[in-house]
């Protein structure tokens, strides 16, 4: 049901299911790992309304943290793995608590990495809480963030367009480039997902 992608690896679909719902792989030399794709075979399909949460072994105790999730209609993700250890003394509400713990007290965590992925409902999934840094992205959502990027500023700049005398060029101020950077880094930085806002 589900494989992972590492840069200069092939793909590995060695899951071992560990309960009804729930999936391990582990994950070799994680030393020189910094991304995990995980993504659906496309052979089996998550039941209505569930999805798979990644989630990565805390060296802190028994609990797990949340990466993100893939579902039916986004069956892909990137998974950035390689601050978790520096993040982890400050994530605390951010780990998912009791997650495969019924695998936790009959096997040992590899020392290289392990990937958990467990089925869940939806609204489940939506409740858990991402660590920073290790949020998962998508091509699609990349690709998205940037066409609307793009539109803003080409949307923004074109409304100062000045013609030059003589000529049928036109030109732009870079005090308006400017303007539009410094306004489009204040509203990332106050709320990350504005964009997901603009038409």
């Amino acid at each position: 049901m589900f494989s992972i992608l590492i840069a200069g690896r092939l793909p590995q679909i060695n899951f071992q299911q560990v309960s009804e719902t729930q999936f391990v792989i582990p994950i070799p030399d994680v030393d020189h790992v910094n991304h995990l794709v995980v993504f659906m075979t496309g052979q089996i399909p998550f039941p209505e309304n569930y999805g798979g949460g990644g989630n990565w072994p805390s060296t802190e105790g028994p609990t797990w943290i949340y990466l993100g999730k893939i579902t039916n209609t986004k069956p892909s993700a990137i998974f950035k793995i390689n601050k978790i250890k520096d993040n982890e003394s400050k994530l605390g509400s951010s780990l998912a608590p009791a997650l495969f713990s019924a695998f936790q007290h009959q096997t040992a965590i590899p020392s290289d990495g392990l990937l958990g992925i467990s089925v869940e409902p939806l609204p489940q999934l939506d409740q858990q809480v991402q660590p920073n840094d290790v949020t998962p992205s998508t091509v699609a959502s990349n690709v998205e963030f940037v066409s609307k990027m793009l539109n803003n500023f080409v949307n923004y700049v074109t409304s100062f367009v000045q013609n030059v005398p003589g000529t049928s060029e036109q030109i732009v101020p870079l005090s308006i480039v400017t303007t539009w950077y410094t306004n489009f880094q204040r509203r990332i930085t106050e709320n990350p997902n504005f964009w997901k806002q603009q038409n």
